[in-house]
């Protein structure tokens, strides 16, 4: 097991050689605007515009909390999004963070990533607008990435 590397940086902007995932929390309710979305829609139009078909098909497809949609980006560079939130507001049940799904779909990342010899480089996945704590997503990183061999690259984004 190699961990996590934590780098400072754009994780739009994927540090290595090879085939290179970028990983992200999703809501489950079909929402894209706010958060690290903008920067990979600055980037790439594909992964919004999969996601949003995903969602309004979610009735015949595998659409909800826990699912992974990989969306290729370039020759070597996919997106994966995850959809790890209920909602997106923090209400009467907490923030909108839900660690079984993001538990979930690190495992469907796991096996895509494994499928692609490729890496895992993310922000710090449901711990922005999500309102989840890096402390309970770190250890599900490490079980279901780290502890496959899979490298994963965590990218903190300067000011």
């Amino acid at each position: 097991m190699t961990g996590i590397t934590y780098v400072r940086g754009d994780a739009t902007m994927p540090h290595g050689k090879g085939v290179k995932v970028i990983a992200h929390v999703c809501n489950d309710l079909g929402g894209w605007g706010k958060g690290f979305v903008l920067a990979l829609s600055r980037r790439w139009p594909e992964p919004e515009t999969a996601y949003r078909r995903w969602h309004r098909g979610r009735a015949g497809n595998d659409f909800g909390l826990g699912a992974v949609q990989l969306v290729q980006v370039g020759s070597y560079t996919w997106v994966a999004n995850m959809v790890g939130q209920r909602g997106i507001r923090t209400g009467s049940k907490g923030p909108p963070v839900r660690y079984e799904a993001i538990d979930t779909a690190l495992g469907k990342l796991a096996d895509a990533t494994a499928g692609l010899g490729g890496s895992v480089h993310m922000p710090r996945i449901g711990c922005g607008l999500a309102g989840g704590t890096w402390a309970r997503v770190e250890p599900l990183i490490e079980r279901r990435l780290v502890a496959r061999d899979i490298a994963v690259t965590v990218y903190d984004h300067e000011a």
